[in-house]
């Protein structure tokens, strides 16, 4: 009779947690690990989604389900790399899925984009999402932003930036971040993208969303909208981009004596980022004009513009971070691999490594992506452990609890499922306190101490 199967998942945000629910409803007798860097679980969507989306963040419920049922084990506070090796889990383990995310701002090479008051949006949302890992204080002092990007992060980012703070109240927003968006003096965010309107990624939800902020208008440019026969294909083929461009065309029709708001999201499109203006800090954006060429992609046109900002984020996508001694592929930010088995430099499989979620596939897809995606790896893993049979159990030390004794006596304060039950409890506690139904989050300091307390 084979011996238990031992899994180690890196990571646990929405991908790591699907690949271990997956993995342990297969007909393999399995043991699954779940490592956080982290004291607390869910990834990107509790530290990436914006408080006012509580829509989103309810995808929590169905993670927290997962992890409640006992069967798969948390070990969070953990840092791989750092408090784990590779060879520490190649010892204990017998396989291991990689599932880190992508958590970087990608680079944006423009002149002038290393100024003071330029920003990845990145960043941004971690603060205003409370990441324990982000200082607590953002400096909100321009009245005029650039926002980079035509994503739904880019919207995030604007909405936050432009909302009056009275309206996120009923939000998870963390104390800290209503502090600071209390002194917030923004008027006017400007959101440039270099494409159509026919070619943006925002979602027609969040798009619609975004036209009934309390004192936010939204203003669009007549001259922005250019549609080439690529953009009426896209329209024609996809509803979700025929509902985008029919928002945003709605918005071109309103009368600009309406427009009385104390505040402004300007939606700019055909504008390729050319340069950040400034000498010792931002104090402009330039742009140059470009033009669709007939299947939906543009060309630059030698015409610039500048627009008078104080502060400049970026948010061009997310990126992956390299781990230790696992292979890394430096350009797409992302683990190489072939259907989540990673591969070395010539091409093969390294036994007994998996990714999944971003880190496989780049920042790309939604959560029902990151589900499928993980189905895919579990499957191949699954065909590797049984072509293989007893050879695949190539653990050295099989005791479930000799990888809690190594890190306790590496003085790691690891903490567990029980220790976040118990932290969640303190932070939705304090959000009482304060008279409001959201939390206040924990800093990275305390929420140790919490929940390692739960354990003694």
């Amino acid at each position: 009779m084979s011996e238990q199967l031992r899994v180690a998942v890196v990571g646990a945000g929405p991908a790591g947690i699907y690949a271990a629910d997956i993995l342990s409803k297969t007909d393999l007798d399995v043991s699954i690990d779940l490592f956080e860097r982290l004291p607390a679980p869910y990834g990107l969507v509790r530290y990436g989604v914006a408080p006012d989306h509580p829509r989103i963040k309810q995808i929590i419920v169905a993670l927290y389900k997962v992890l409640q049922r006992g069967d798969i084990r948390l070990i969070g506070n953990v840092d791989y790399g750092t408090d784990l090796t590779l060879d520490d889990l190649r010892e204990h383990y017998d396989a291991v899925i990689f599932s880190t995310g992508a958590i970087r701002d990608a680079e944006l090479p423009i002149p002038g984009i290393d100024l003071p008051g330029s920003y990845g949006a990145a960043d941004f949302v971690s603060w205003y999402d409370g990441h324990p890992d982000v200082p607590r204080e953002w400096p909100l002092e321009a009245q005029k932003v650039a926002v980079l990007g035509n994503g739904n992060v880019a919207l995030d980012v604007a909405r936050i930036l432009a909302k009056h703070v009275d309206d996120l109240m009923p939000t998870e927003i963390p104390a800290n971040v209503e502090e600071g968006l209390r002194r917030n003096p923004v008027t006017d965010v400007h959101v440039f993208g270099r494409r159509g309107p026919a070619q943006v990624k925002f979602s027609p939800l969040e798009l619609r969303e975004l036209g009934h902020v309390p004192d936010v208008d939204i203003v669009v440019y007549p001259e922005d909208f250019d549609f080439d026969e690529g953009s009426e294909e896209a329209i024609r083929s996809s509803n979700q981009t025929k509902q985008v461009v029919k928002t945003l065309t709605d918005w071109t029709l309103r009368d600009p004596s309406e427009l009385t708001a104390s505040r402004r999201i300007h939606l700019h499109f055909l504008h390729r980022p050319a340069e950040i203006l400034g000498t010792d800090r931002v104090t402009g954006i330039r742009t140059e004009r470009t033009e669709l060429v007939g299947d939906g992609t543009v060309r630059n046109t030698g015409r610039f513009e500048e627009f008078e900002v104080q502060a400049v984020y970026r948010a061009v996508g997310y990126f992956g971070s390299p781990l230790r001694d696992i292979p890394f592929d430096d350009v797409a930010g992302v683990i190489p691999n072939d259907g989540g088995r990673v591969l070395d430099d010539h091409g093969r499989h390294i036994s007994g490594l998996y990714a999944t979620g971003w880190i496989k596939r780049g920042p790309v897809g939604l959560i029902g992506h990151t589900k499928s995606d993980a189905r895919e790896t579990i499957e191949n893993l699954v065909e590797d452990v049984e072509s293989r049979g007893d050879a695949a159990r190539t653990a050295t030390v099989r005791d479930p609890e000799a990888i809690l004794d190594k890190l306790a006596s590496a003085g790691v304060p690891y903490t567990t499922w029980h220790g976040w039950e118990v932290l969640d409890a303190h932070e939705r506690a304090l959000g009482e306190a304060v008279g409001r139904e959201r939390i206040k989050v924990v800093p990275r300091e305390e929420m140790t101490d919490i929940s390692r307390s739960a354990l003694v």
